[in-house]
């Protein structure tokens, strides 16, 4: 089980938040499989769609010298999200703080259409786009689009290269990416992960690097997301960058040393880490304190 928003809405979950997942699944035995392991995480599946004819979206992963490579088979249940007026009502009367969006399903029209209804209906929660782009599944005018939308952006070194590129900008430091495009499309807040390097964060006008911590990797697959289900929670508490970013890393880091994307831990191992400034009890508490 997978899958950027998945992963993210899980841990975001586990961080105390209340959290809705937006998704579709074929008919078929991997979907029924899918909506069981949705509901044993703790998430409701009242949003996520059985759609007919299409099947539960798969994508093959390969490591390359540690790194995943992600081949996306499509058509895929997930492409045909579709929401009733009464769903919108009901998200809406949730009153949604974040709403989180990444590239790969905005491809579909049917999807991008639906985020943009959602967007519309809640016009006071803050856009977390986190690009995660994936061979083949987008294109410049989309993502400069959907970075038009986002109030906080999270991306890494080599996706900010590849903004750059589409957008026809010469080559910057991470601290003047992260200035001149929040400048630019005016984001509140932009993080860009650097794997075992850490984070480079800006929240406001601070600016602030984050240096990673050292694990034996098992799985390096959804340590992204993990760390964005952190930059959210972080950000919700009010921290300032250097801990918001630091907390980041610790949960990227301990999702990188486990096997799957959505590793099982409790909220002290997240400071069980070697050189922590922070106690493991001092992290459980401020991660339970909800």
């Amino acid at each position: 089980m997978g899958g950027a928003a998945l992963n993210f809405s899980v841990h975001s979950s586990r961080l105390g938040h209340r959290t809705v997942l937006l998704s579709a699944v074929g008919a078929d035995e991997r979907g029924r499989r899918a909506l069981n392991e949705v509901a044993e995480f703790g998430l409701t599946t009242a949003f996520i769609r059985t759609v007919p004819d299409v099947e539960t979206g798969l994508v093959s992963v390969t490591l390359i010298d540690g790194q995943p490579q992600y081949e996306i088979h499509r058509p895929a249940a997930y492409d045909h999200v579709h929401l009733t007026s009464g769903d919108y009502d009901a998200l809406a009367s949730l009153d949604p703080s974040y709403i989180y969006f990444g590239t790969l399903s905005q491809t579909a029209s049917q999807v991008r259409t639906t985020t943009e209804r959602l967007l519309a209906r809640n016009p006071t929660a803050s856009r977390f786009y986190d690009l995660n782009l994936r061979k083949n599944c987008y294109n410049r005018e989309l993502v400069r689009t959907l970075m038009a939308e986002a109030d906080y952006v999270k991306l890494n070194e080599h996706e900010a290269e590849v903004v750059m590129r589409m957008l026809g900008s010469h080559k910057r430091s991470l601290e003047e990416f992260c200035r001149v495009y929040a400048d630019a499309f005016r984001w509140k807040g932009v993080c860009v992960t650097r794997g075992q390097c850490g984070s480079a964060i800006l929240l406001g006008d601070e600016y602030h690097e984050a240096p990673g911590y050292p694990v034996q990797v098992a799985d390096p697959v959804g340590a992204g997301d993990a760390f964005a289900a952190a930059l959210v929670h972080g950000i919700s508490e009010g921290w300032p960058p250097k801990e918001v970013a630091d907390f980041g890393n610790r949960l990227g880091a301990l999702v990188a040393s486990r096997k799957g994307a959505i590793p099982s831990y409790e909220p002290a191992e997240i400071a069980a880490l070697q050189g922590l400034p922070a106690s493991p009890a001092d992290i459980t508490a401020r991660v339970t304190q909800r």
